[in-house]
This record gives C-alpha cells, sequence and structure tokens, in this order.
C-alpha cells in the first residue's frame, strides 16, 4: 500500500507566548503495532534518560507515558534549549543504545490553559486502558511523572 509522503513539521513555537508553555508530545515508533518501548529493560532506559534530560533542565517533564509504539509526553523547553533539537538528541540516544526504531519527526501541540492541561494528562493516563493494556483501577508501570519536589523547580 502506497501512504502519502510526510511533510516536514516545523517545531518552532510562534513568538509572543507565555515563557516555557507545555506541549503535548507523540512519539512513534516504526513499524506501528510492534512493542518496542513496553520491555521492562527498555522502558526502564527511556524513562531514567527522561529523569536525566530533566534533572539536567534539557526538558521539564510534567508526565511521561510509553505505550507498545509510541509515547506520550507533557514538556516544557527553557529559553536556550529547541525542542526539535532536545527531542531529536533524545530519540538518537535510544535508536543507538537500545535498536529502537522511530518514525521521522514528532507530534507536538502547545496547551492553552490550565484546563487544557488537566485534560490532556487526563486523557494520557487513560491511554493504556483504552488500548485494552490494563483493566480500570490498575496501575500502568510504565509512566512517570515526577515527585513534587523536582517538579518544584519546573517554571510555571
Amino acid at each position: 500500500m502506497n501512504f502519502p509522503q510526510r511533510q516536514p513539521i516545523g517545531h518552532t513555537p510562534p513568538t509572543g507566548l507565555p515563557s516555557h508553555p507545555i506541549y503535548f508530545l507523540t512519539i512513534c515508533t516504526s513499524p506501528r503495532g510492534k512493542n518496542q518501548l513496553c520491555h521492562p529493560e527498555t522502558a526502564k532506559l527511556l524513562i531514567d534518560s527522561a529523569e536525566f534530560y530533566h534533572a539536567r533542565g534539557r526538558w521539564w517533564v510534567h508526565l511521561f507515558l510509553l505505550l507498545p509504539d509510541h509515547l506520550h509526553a507533557l514538556v516544557s523547553f527553557p529559553d536556550h534549549e529547541r525542542m526539535g533539537s532536545v527531542v531529536c538528541a533524545w530519540k538518537h540516544y535510544h535508536g543507538s543504545k537500545t535498536g529502537i526504531i522511530w518514525q521521522r519527526d514528532f507530534f507536538d501541540h502547545r496547551l492553552r490553559t490550565h484546563e487544557g492541561y488537566d485534560e490532556k494528562a487526563s486523557s494520557i493516563r487513560q491511554n493504556p486502558i483504552r488500548a485494552g493494556l490494563i483493566l480500570d483501577g490498575q496501575i500502568w508501570p510504565y509512566m512517570w511523572e515526577p515527585s513534587r519536589e523536582s517538579a518544584t523547580a519546573v517554571p510555571e
């Protein structure tokens, strides 16, 4: 089956945004449908490196959730970092370290309101349930949210 060619996506935020907006990111693997992310060792590496970037101030994670063939994250970026460069470096590291095959680019959407954040975070947390990976009330093991202590270092 021939799929249309994807056009490159510009990941440069418009000027005049509030400082450190929160972005909803989706990063997919290739091919879709193959579990590359939800293996305990792989997931630990991915989450540990998300925490490492967070601690080093490359990005600030609000929520990070892995699914078998993609991940969702709510993140902010400091002024001195470009979203595309940070995500590209993170993907490249894991591609070479774990053999994960990532799709080119990623999807990003800037959240506009606090209600948008709450809705998006709730929707992300429900993904494993909607996908039939866990039952409602079960805990999904492949998710990370910074503790309150580290979250205080994240700009609002």
